[in-house]
């Protein structure tokens, strides 16, 4: 085993233990691990993937899930840059953890600059794009109903002119409850 995955091993273990209970922290696989940081109504939730090198090598940051969708990208890259300036500190180290942690004190002043008059002015910058880009739907054919019955007439009887098969079939069971009983 590489020294990088024991200390992968530890780390795991490690995250496990001080984490336990918290509800904000997610393990998503062995390499994924993420944290939902909140303030007030305000949240983000920062994904951390490790690679097969890391500690050696810092890991790779993801905001971009559905989560944070609302998340405004200035936001986004305050956010990336605070994280990889902590990151470059501890190269060599588990780091998981202090990351997580180093930001949980920063929330407050990150989330200063997500007002929710920046988000709803971004969503309907983003809905008149898309308006503008859409185009309009065909307008079907409107038929009238004696349109819409000569064509479904002219559908059941084919191109041919034939009726399909079973047009003119009688309901047997139907057919024999109506008839006379003669007892024999």
């Amino acid at each position: 085993m590489s020294d990088d995955a024991e200390q992968q091993a530890e780390e795991i273990e490690v995250l496990k233990s001080i984490y336990e209970g918290d509800e904000n922290f997610k393990q998503v696989d062995s390499k994924t691990y993420q944290y939902k940081y909140i303030d007030g109504e305000k949240t983000f939730i920062l994904e951390i993937i490790w690679g097969t090198t890391y500690p050696t090598e810092k890991p790779s940051f993801n905001l971009d899930i559905f989560y944070n969708q609302n998340l405004l990208p200035s936001v986004k890259e305050n956010i990336l840059s605070i994280v990889n300036a902590e990151a470059d500190q501890w190269v060599g180290c588990a780091m998981t953890y202090t990351i997580f942690e180093g930001l949980k004190e920063k929330v407050k002043e990150i989330l200063e600059a997500q007002t929710e008059e920046a988000v709803i002015a971004r969503v309907e910058k983003i809905t008149i794009a898309d308006q503008n880009e859409s185009k309009k739907p065909e307008k079907k054919e409107q038929l009238s109903k004696a349109q819409k019955r000569r064509a479904w007439d002219r559908a059941e009887i084919g191109r041919a002119g034939e009726k399909p098969r079973g047009w003119d079939w009688v309901d047997i069971v139907k057919h024999l409850s109506q008839a006379p009983h003669t007892p024999s």
